[in-house]
């Protein structure tokens, strides 16, 4: 990076690891002689086994921006083709009681923002028309 003086706080921070809160050394100091390692190389041999690591390092494409990342996503996702939605469509060729839909579907009481005083009541009754109308 370029030392850009007196404007080293004007400098690019959109880089996750100008900005990533880690452990400091004496920290990490710590944390070793609490488990009683040597080092983060030593520890992590003797926490993971042998048998599940990678022989080889990752081959990682270069870090992206938060802009980039952004910009990558929006690209991603302008690929989908989001299928038709049938949430909502309800049972078809179902016949709906008079009771039923006089007494709770024509009744603003049960869908209005006007709801009784106790919030768990005007809840109940929701939950009760969804159910209804979900099956």
């Amino acid at each position: 990076m370029e030392n850009l003086g007196p404007f080293d706080s004007l400098e690019s921070t959109d880089r996750f690891v100008d900005r990533h809160v880690g452990p400091r050394p004496e920290e990490v100091e710590a944390m070793l002689n609490a488990v009683g390692a040597e080092s983060l190389a030593t520890l992590m041999d003797e926490a993971i086994p042998a048998a599940i690591r990678r022989a080889e390092p990752f081959r990682l494409e270069p870090a992206l921006s938060e802009a980039g990342l952004a910009a990558r996503a929006s690209e991603l996702a302008s690929m989908n083709q989001p299928p038709r939605s049938f949430i909502g469509m309800g049972y078809h060729g179902t016949v709906t009681p008079a009771v039923i839909q006089r007494n709770i579907l024509e009744n603003p009481g049960w869908y209005t923002q006007y709801t009784p005083y106790q919030a768990e009541i005007s809840q109940g009754r929701l939950e009760a028309l969804l159910n209804f109308q979900t099956m």
